[in-house]
């Protein structure tokens, strides 16, 4: 398949690039129908055939550009180069920067020999496998401020420790991504909760008081944590992350991504010759300097936004991640670099090799950001809002089964365009326009919504949370899409049952009752298929 997957890739764009043609010869109108959806989703079939994203992304953002243009041949390079790619690195300068100061950071941490200390510690505390994916699983939920913070500071910070315990890259990446945007989700205090805030139009409940009253029937992120924790302290795993975990730990394969000698001799600024100095406070302090910072980043930002009249809550929901992260992070890394070089782990010199090192470190991520950022705007551009709002609309039937296909419309639009924020900004109006703010099923259906909006993304390769769990983990992109795909699908399917639960129990007022059953459903059907894998094996 491999040997053939860029003729496969070259087949598909063909016959999609033919189809666009004579859809447009015919008079068919791209913007605001199903085909707005079509070039993330051959981005994505491609990507999951070719395993390889880079081209994929770049196939379906010709294919956006290419409709939007009216099949115009300089309106589709027009697009491309400056609607597509340069807008989007304008658009993300600031995620961007944050980026590469994350990369800068981790650079610092290892030249200090800080990940060496406590990847000794590690050793002496963490005894199991179990241990690991807990202790990597507390980290995640502890850092919630942010998803892509969470991604890359987990990543980095727990690899030493898992490679130690023979856990593959993309069963860390999987453990990165399937802890970020849930925990993140249901924090009121997170860029999540802002960006849900920014988007609820309500007339009873302010955006924040909305967050934490839809928190509860999240099911999505809460049973994918219950998950998490299920399947850690049961030591197994199905699909393809099994056969990764088996290579582990009988051939050591850890499956991280790996440099060529010239590239090794690029980036080494140290050698293993050399001791380590650096301590685990060496780690922790910069961390800590790290979230403490990025907090008041976001503070500052949100409170400039309200002009400093308004509550913390007000502050937070006003914030922009996009410019209060970078803002945060530039002043955490200069104090960073001035405590390893008063404390003598570095040199100054050292230091500054550190930033080039980061930098390339994080470019891969940064190529796949910025590609799929640009089929976002193509899919904006041709309007799949207004096609999602159509089918909406004829989906209003029965009540008890609105929040199980609110679910599943906001699972297929994430994982269609990439993005939850986009996702939930689309649905959340049309959500609530189909139930009154008086009814209970109002805060399940709006909860039903991000938790949609959570799952798609989690499943999408071209989400940028996936992205940066891929980044953190150091592993092949494709490789974490596909082997998180059945985990993601399992928590899904439980999901959808517990909305339509919810909606069931919520004409007798008890509502509540879906929570403690989704959890359970979750255990049983782990212990199922563990019985059903031994029973094969």
């Amino acid at each position: 398949m491999k040997k053939n997957s860029g003729i496969i890739a070259a087949v598909i764009f063909a016959l999609v690039v033919v189809a666009i043609l004579a859809a447009n010869a015919g008079g068919v109108v791209f913007t605001g129908s199903f085909w707005a959806l079509v070039p993330p989703l051959v981005a994505i079939v491609l990507a999951l055939i070719t395993k390889e994203a880079y081209s994929s992304l770049f196939i379906g953002i010709v294919l956006g550009a290419l409709m939007s243009s009216g099949c115009s041949f300089y309106g589709t390079v027009d697009n491309v180069a400056i609607a597509g790619l340069s807008d989007a690195i304008a658009g993300n300068a600031g995620i961007l920067l944050f980026l590469v100061i994350l990369g800068i950071v981790v650079a610092l941490v290892n030249k200090s020999g800080a990940s060496r200390a406590f990847g000794k510690w590690a050793e002496s505390h963490i005894k199991t496998k179990t241990g690991a994916c807990l202790a990597t699983f507390l980290l995640g939920v502890l850092i919630f401020i942010d998803d892509y913070f969470n991604c890359l500071t987990v990543g980095s910070v727990m690899s030493p420790v898992t490679d130690s315990k023979k856990i593959s890259r993309v069963k860390l990446a999987y453990l990165i991504d399937a802890t970020a945007a849930p925990v993140c989700m249901i924090a009121p205090i997170s860029s999540w909760a802002a960006a849900v805030s920014g988007c609820v139009e309500s007339e009873t409940y302010s955006g924040i008081q909305l967050f934490i009253k839809a928190i509860p029937y999240n099911f999505y992120s809460i049973l994918t944590l219950v998950f998490i924790i299920t399947i850690s302290i049961m030591q197994f795993d199905y699909g393809k992350m099994k056969q990764f975990e088996i290579k582990a730990e009988k051939e050591g394969d850890l499956s991280s991504l790996t440099l060529s000698d010239e590239e090794e001799r690029t980036l080494r600024v140290d050698g293993p010759e050399q001791p380590s100095k650096g301590k685990l406070i060496d780690l922790i302090f910069p961390i800590i300097l790290l979230i403490g910072f990025s907090v008041w980043g976001l503070l500052k930002n949100g409170y400039e936004a309200i002009e400093y009249n308004g509550s913390f809550a007000d502050a937070f929901s006003n914030t922009d991640a996009y410019v209060g992260l970078p803002w945060g992070s530039l002043l955490a890394l200069v104090v960073i670099i001035l405590y390893l070089i008063i404390r003598k782990v570095v040199t100054f010199q050292e230091a500054m090799e550190c930033v080039p090192k980061g930098f390339i470190a994080m470019v891969p991520a940064i190529t796949i950001l910025t590609l799929a950022t640009s089929l976002k705007a193509m899919t904006n551009s041709l309007e799949a809002s207004t096609f999602v709002e159509g089918a909406m609309a004829n989906a209003q039937g029965l009540q008890w089964m609105l929040p199980a296909i609110v679910f599943v419309v906001a699972c297929l639009v994430s994982f269609a365009t990439g993005t939850s924020w986009g996702t939930f900004g689309i649905l959340i109006p049309i959500v609530s326009s189909i139930f009154p703010e008086t009814s209970s099923l109002f805060f399940i259906g709006i909860s039903a919504c991000l938790a949609g909006a959570v799952c798609g993304d989690h499943c999408s390769p071209i989400s940028d949370t996936t992205i940066m769990s891929s980044a953190g983990a150091h592993c092949n992109h494709i490789n974490h899409v596909e082997t998180q795909l059945p985990y993601a699908l399992t928590v899904a399917v439980i999901s959808f049952v517990s909305y339509i639960l919810a909606g069931v129990f919520d004409l007798a007022g008890a509502a509540w009752i879906s929570i403690p059953v989704g959890m359970v459903i979750v255990v049983l059907t782990l212990f199922v298929i563990k019985k059903k894998t031994v029973t094969e094996e």
